[in-house]
């Protein structure tokens, strides 16, 4: 399978904005975005205008990093999107929330939405008393995830839930914090999903 081989933290600081792929590190003094707030690479430190095509792109870019995706997988969800009932721009951020290891990040069980991969592909995640090791798994409403681990894996869990006890679990998701699961009490929505892009710009790049 592909995999983005390039670091995290260049993809931050091209975007001009933290997209929080480090996770806890990404708040403390270490972030690379804090020491340089400007693009990497020789000419990085020159930000242009960008044009109405530079600025589709750039949305586009920074939601694929944030979930973690290449070109191919990305383009698959939009154009699924696109055949669905709806706002494209809408059902494309609900199909990528939807996704398995997006769900154990936000739940508060992994730092970063990279660790929760790890988590499924490990086969540390169960679906409704089924073990499920595809990230990409999309999971429908009244869904139950749950990770279960041994006594090394339970400690990271708990780091993480202490870590990320600040940031906000999203309503369409009823978590049980002592027993590691969480059910999926709807789908989301867009006033659910806190993610810094417009969605109509990658829309109307796919439509161009």
């Amino acid at each position: 399978m592909a995999k983005d081989l390039q670091s995290d933290c260049p993809k931050c600081r091209r975007e001009g904005q933290k997209l929080f792929l480090k996770g806890t590190r990404c708040f403390t003094h270490k972030c690379a975005l804090t020491r340089r707030e400007y693009a990497p690479g020789q000419h990085g430190a020159k930000r242009t205008k960008l044009s109405n095509f530079g600025l589709q792109m750039r949305e586009k870019q920074k939601l694929k990093r944030m979930y973690g995706m290449l070109e191919r997988q990305f383009r698959n969800y939009f154009e699924k999107a696109a055949r669905a009932k709806g706002v494209t721009g809408h059902t494309l951020l609900q199909f990528l929330e939807r996704r398995l290891d997006n769900v154990i990040y936000q739940m508060g069980f992994a730092s970063s939405r990279s660790q929760a991969r790890q988590f499924v592909s490990h086969g540390y995640v169960w679906v409704n008393n089924r073990r499920v090791n595809v990230a990409s798994f999309l999971v429908k409403k009244d869904d139950e995830v749950q990770v279960r681990f041994q006594k090394k894996g339970e400690k990271i869990i708990k780091e993480n839930i202490e870590a990320t006890k600040a940031r906000n679990i999203p309503a369409w998701l009823t978590v049980d914090l002592q027993q590691y699961k969480a059910k999926i009490a709807r789908l989301p929505v867009r006033e659910d999903i806190q993610v810094p892009v417009n969605e109509q710009l990658i829309v109307e790049l796919y439509s161009r």
